[in-house]
C-alpha cells in the first residue's frame, strides 16, 4: 500500500423500484475510493507533475480496480464504467485531473472488465464531505444510452484541504426502464453516419 493512501472506501447502490414501477433486473451501482494526500500539496505551482503522476497512478488503479471487481464478483460483470477526482481546497483543479486523466491509471480498470471505451469522468474541488459524482457510460459501447448513469456518494471526512479523493464506479447492468433510444436512432434520423455514434 503507498504510504500516502489514509484510507479506502467502497459503497454500493442497488435500485429495485423507479417511477413506481419494479425493475426487472435490479440495477446495482458500485463505487470504490482512495483518499491519498496530494502530492503536490504545500509545494507552489510545480511545473512537471509527471514524477508523482507515474509514481501514483497505477498504484491507485490497480488498488481500486482490485476493489470493484472484487465487490462486483468479476470484471466481466461491469457494463457501465467511469472515474472521479475530488482534490481538496489548498490544492489545484490538476492535482486532480493528474492523477485519474492517464493511462497508468485508467488502463489498469479496462483491462480487468476488458473494455474498449474511454471511462467517463469528472473532477472538482472541495472540502470534506463534497458529494463526489462519477459519471459513467458503457464499457464497450458508448451510444447505449441506457448505461449514462451516475454514481454519487461522500465521504464525510474527505477531503482535507491537502487530500485526494480518487474514485472510480461500475454499474452491472442499466437504467431499469430506459425508454429513450440511443444514439443510432438519432443518427438514422438526422442522416449521420451511424458508426461515428458521435456524430462528429
Amino acid at each position: 500500500m503507498h504510504p500516502d493512501i489514509r484510507k479506502t472506501f467502497v459503497t454500493t447502490e442497488t435500485i429495485y423500484s423507479d417511477g413506481g414501477k419494479t425493475a426487472t433486473t435490479p440495477l446495482v451501482m458500485i463505487a470504490a475510493a482512495a483518499v491519498v494526500k496530494n502530492p503536490w500539496a504545500g509545494e507552489g505551482f510545480v511545473e512537471d507533475l509527471q514524477p508523482k503522476i507515474r509514481e501514483m497512478a497505477p498504484v491507485l488503479g490497480e488498488l481500486l480496480t482490485r476493489l470493484i471487481v472484487t465487490e462486483a464478483g468479476g470484471g466481466e460483470r461491469v457494463q457501465a464504467y467511469g472515474k472521479s477526482a475530488v482534490v481538496g481546497l489548498n490544492g489545484e483543479l490538476e492535482h486532480a485531473s493528474a492523477l485519474i486523466h492517464t493511462l497508468h491509471f485508467g488502463n489498469h480498470y479496462r483491462s480487468a472488465v476488458k473494455g474498449k471505451t474511454y471511462l467517463a469522468f469528472n473532477n472538482t474541488r472541495g472540502p470534506a464531505n463534497t458529494p463526489i459524482l462519477v459519471p459513467m457510460m458503457g464499457t464497450n459501447d458508448e451510444g447505449t444510452r441506457e448505461h449514462y448513469l451516475t454514481m454519487q456518494f461522500n465521504i464525510n471526512d474527505a477531503p482535507f484541504s491537502d487530500e485526494i479523493v480518487i474514485a472510480l464506479g461500475a454499474a452491472l447492468g442499466g437504467r431499469p426502464h430506459h425508454r429513450i433510444g440511443n444514439r443510432y436512432l438519432d443518427l438514422k434520423e438526422l442522416g449521420h453516419d451511424q458508426k461515428n455514434p458521435a456524430s462528429v
